[in-house]
């Protein structure tokens, strides 16, 4: 009997010494020990198909810790150089002018517009003061037509006053009124004169003289073509009070003769041409001398 009962203990001793042994064998049954789940667990990532394409980043300035945004570009007006849309200022080589090249090339421009003052124009305004000066301004067909029109009829001596490049002498020729003259200073435009003249045929029937108009003796003369500017017809006027005689007529283009009263106006706008006779001009000014001693 009593070795049976220690046979029973020893038999029901055994499974609890086994349970709370450590082994590296799983239990099993309800006395199973359970594990816990990981802490932390990464889905796995899938493989990579190939290379991505990478975008270069544009090259900015690093720009210090602290330090203020640059500015942004002002924007651009429309028809700018360099524009979108629009070719900027390129140079021979294609490349773009900077600031400086666009200074020298007006610059140059300002040089080239001055020697070419200085050559064509100039040489006939040396002898001359500053505020009798007048510029070269061709007259249109028109206004050589109206000049002329108001002059049909008439004969005797006709002179252009700062004749330019002689198209009204040629014009005052072929309508008959002969000898016709033109006083010029400007050498380049009396050479000017002298091929048309010999392209028209009348080389040495109509005369360019490099006179000075304020100095020429206008007694003689019955017709007078003046396309000058305005700034010189009131010292011209009293030149031609002076010297003219009675029965002459003076006709100005562009601008009228700012005391005199017109006989006569031809065309409106810039081809407006008006025709003074000397007889009218000086009756009006003796008129208005006599009432102002009156007054």
């Amino acid at each position: 009997m009593r070795v049976e009962h220690t046979c029973a203990y020893v038999c029901i001793l055994i499974p609890r010494v086994e349970y709370l042994a450590p082994t590296n064998k799983a239990p099993h049954g309800r006395n199973r020990r359970r594990r816990s789940p990981p802490a932390h667990t990464e889905p796995p990532v899938p493989p990579c198909p190939g290379p991505l394409p990478v975008r270069a980043a544009p090259d900015r300035p690093r720009r210090r810790a602290g330090a203020p945004e640059p500015p942004l570009p002002p924007a651009m007006e429309p028809g700018e150089p360099g524009e979108p849309g629009e070719e900027a200022w390129r140079g021979p080589g294609g490349a773009p002018l900077g600031g400086r090249a666009l200074l020298e090339l007006a610059v140059a421009s300002g040089v080239a517009a001055w020697a070419a003052w200085a050559v064509l124009l100039m040489p006939g305004f040396r002898r001359v003061p500053l505020r009798l000066q007048v510029p070269y301004q061709p007259a249109g067909p028109q206004q050589a037509a109206n000049a002329l029109a108001l002059l049909r009829g008439r004969s005797g001596k006709t002179v252009d006053l700062g004749s330019g490049d002689g198209r009204l002498v040629l014009e005052a020729y072929k309508q008959g009124l002969r000898p016709a003259i033109g006083y010029e200073l400007n050498p380049w435009l009396l050479c000017l004169s002298h091929y048309r003249a010999w392209k028209a045929g009348y080389h040495g029937k109509v005369s360019f003289l490099k006179k000075d108009l304020w100095k020429v003796d206008l007694s003689d003369c019955h017709n007078v073509i003046v396309f000058l500017a305005p700034s010189v017809k009131p010292p011209l006027a009293t030149k031609l009070l002076a010297e003219l005689p009675d029965e002459a007529r003076v006709v100005a283009g562009r601008f009228p003769f700012p005391s005199w009263t017109p006989t006569s106006t031809l065309g409106q706008g810039l081809e407006q041409v008006w025709a003074y006779d000397m007889k009218e001009v000086r009756r009006a000014a003796q008129s208005s001398t006599e009432g102002s001693r009156v007054q």
